[in-house]
């Protein structure tokens, strides 16, 4: 399980918690306890929230950033409950000084909580020095949410089940995407409340795709089942998905997840640049931004 006692680090330790990003998502089942059964490509874009951590003999939380006023620092926070899980579980009875630096949208659906909580795991790991092995480290993950499993392998994988069967998929290529979020949050309980009809198969593939076009077309093979369900609570979606389509260079664009942050997919660099701009300045009140898919391994979010 890794050491019982845990010495502080000298150093502060620093985590980006990337955006998480589902470039398809769909249903196909669910259980008599009311979780649903899903099918997802998941990948991790170069935007995200800063966590540092740092020697201290009690375990605070302090969030600052341009969404800090909207995550309660409370003992509910996913970050304090990854923090005091690790804590427990290890024997470790040194503190920590926690600094979230909270750069995306909260209840936004790239999982910007589960990578928070998962850059937490890390992070205090390297702080107290300690090694909890990978059922440990999975067992932690999954009992603070679904998605904080994927978010704390940090690659790109194909998610199954409620979020705990994690499988590489095949080698992705560069490909770049906007993000944006039209400034509401939405419920992910009420989303799938909302769901009704048949479910899907899953939309997994197995041969690598030579480039970002060959990728496009294999998204688009694929959907987000949420979708629908979301558009009636924030019909908003809609005109994200609007603008991000009208994008020249955006080969496709989807809803992340529950929402209501949508993405578009792009081959180049300079084309995400030119369209989040111009939809920065249609949409003032939109959180747009332009960022790498990381295809590779990530240091909780530090690109490999």
């Amino acid at each position: 399980m890794g050491t019982a006692t845990a010495v502080a680090a000298a150093k502060d330790v620093v985590r980006l918690a990337p955006a998480k990003v589902n470039l398809y998502l769909h249903v196909v089942g669910w259980r008599a306890d009311g979780y649903h059964f899903l099918d997802s490509l998941i990948v991790f874009a170069g935007v995200g929230d800063d966590l540092a951590v740092a020697p201290a003999p009690d375990l605070t939380l302090a969030v600052d950033g341009p969404f800090g006023p909207l995550v309660p620092a409370g003992p509910e926070n996913l970050v304090l409950r990854a923090a005091r899980a690790l804590a427990q579980r290890m024997g470790v009875k040194a503190g920590a000084r926690i600094r979230l630096t909270k750069r995306l949208p909260v209840a936004a659906g790239i999982g910007g909580g589960s990578a928070d909580a998962a850059a937490a795991l890390k992070a205090l790991s390297a702080l107290w020095r300690i090694e909890p092995d990978s059922g440990t480290m999975a067992d932690l993950a999954l009992a603070l949410g679904a998605d904080v499993p994927v978010c704390l392998a940090g690659r790109p994988a194909f998610v199954g089940g409620i979020g705990e069967d994690i499988a590489p998929p095949p080698p992705l290529p560069p490909a770049w995407m906007v993000l944006v979020n039209p400034g509401i949050a939405v419920a992910t309980p009420q989303i799938f409340k909302a769901r009704s009809g048949a479910f899907s198969t899953p939309g997994r593939f197995s041969s690598a795709p030579q480039d970002a076009a060959a990728l496009f077309a294999q998204l688009a093979r694929c959907r987000n089942d949420l979708t629908e369900p979301a558009l009636t609570l924030a019909p908003v979606i809609a005109d994200v998905l609007a603008s991000l389509a009208a994008q020249p260079g955006c080969a496709l664009s989807r809803m992340s997840g529950s929402g209501a942050t949508c993405f578009g997919l792009f081959a180049e660099a300079g084309q995400a640049a030119t369209a989040a701009a111009a939809i920065a300045a249609a949409h003032a009140r939109w959180w747009v931004q332009p960022a790498p898919m990381l295809a590779g391994a990530t240091e909780m979010g530090s690109p490999a």
